[in-house]
């Protein structure tokens, strides 16, 4: 069964605690996986919630903090020790290669796979990367350094045959992947068979879009409209909102608002403040906003 969910491995911030990990996520679309950030821990929380290592070949960093690529070295050093062999991408700041590269040489000069840095630039909307299931946009994001989300677009899939159509009109196999790109069916006689008679619409391509970390931004607003799922940063609350300011973060509410302006479906929270025992708080706050407001917590596998 196709699927396009969203795996929460991390969902705090800067400080990890026993609550919450360090900002991690994994996409599963179609049985390929895509990383979003690798702080630390993230390869333990791969293991927990039963992630193959063989399947992830692209990561996407959204900026050079460490709680959101520290746990880069030791998941390069896993997939080698694991006996990958295949091109691993790591899409992220031009600064991603000043970091990595020491790090491969010291640590990792013996990997059995090649590791690519595609620089990603943090001003401007622009397609990173695309394969026949997604299509990957940056989200020019406002933090203390250059930061970017990511926009995930999933790629139209084929409309289904009908089979009792098909058999009806005895469509020969071979013309069935003409039939499910748009072309009409033309009989032995000369008949015409519009294809959408022989097909009906696949389901609607979802969207995915990650928006940490940020202060309030409202430029994201058009690039981000209608998609299925958002996740945005909710660091703090409206108590602690001058610390949002001071920081380039955002509260739960401000987050909500992106969300409501946007018109998205459902709204994700995460990254949360260390200082917060039970974040519960946010999402109240957050819905008298968004009502379609939930938390991520780690394990947490939802549907896009």
């Amino acid at each position: 069964m196709e699927c396009f969910d969203l795996n929460i491995l991390g969902c705090g911030s800067a400080l990890p605690t026993t609550r919450h990990l360090a900002t991690s996520q994994v996409i599963n679309l179609r049985d390929k996986l895509y990383m979003i950030d690798c702080g630390e821990g993230t390869q333990v929380q791969m293991r927990r919630m039963r992630i193959k290592f063989s399947k992830l070949n692209h990561i996407f960093i959204s900026h050079m903090h460490g709680d959101h690529c520290f746990g880069l070295p030791g998941l390069l050093s896993t997939l080698g020790m694991l006996g990958r062999t295949g091109e691993l991408v790591i899409h992220g700041p031009k600064e991603l290669e000043d970091y990595l590269t020491p790090i491969l040489s010291l640590f990792c000069k013996e990997l059995p796979y090649p590791v690519r840095i595609n620089a990603v630039n943090p001003t401007t909307s622009e397609l990173v990367w695309e394969d026949r299931s997604i299509k990957v946009h940056s989200l020019p994001l406002k933090h203390r350094l250059p930061t970017t989300g990511y926009l995930f677009e999933e790629k139209a899939k084929e409309p289904h045959i009908i089979r009792e159509m098909t058999d009806f009109y005895q469509v020969p196999v071979k013309e069935l992947p003409r039939i499910k790109r748009g072309e009409d069916y033309i009989t032995p006689d000369g008949e015409v068979i519009p294809y959408t008679r022989l097909t009906r619409p696949a389901a609607p391509p979802k969207r995915y879009a990650y928006c940490s970390d940020t202060t309030f931004y409202e430029k994201i607003i058009p690039l981000i409209e209608g998609v299925d799922l958002l996740y945005h940063e909710a660091t703090f609350g409206e108590t602690d909102a001058p610390r949002a300011k001071e920081t380039f973060h955002s509260t739960a509410k401000q987050a909500a608002e992106i969300a409501k302006r946007a018109q998205v479906k459902k709204l994700l929270l995460g990254h949360y403040s260390a200082r917060y025992e039970d974040v519960q708080f946010l999402k109240e706050e957050a819905r008298e906003i968004f009502p379609n407001t939930f938390l991520a917590y780690e394990g947490l596998r939802i549907p896009v």
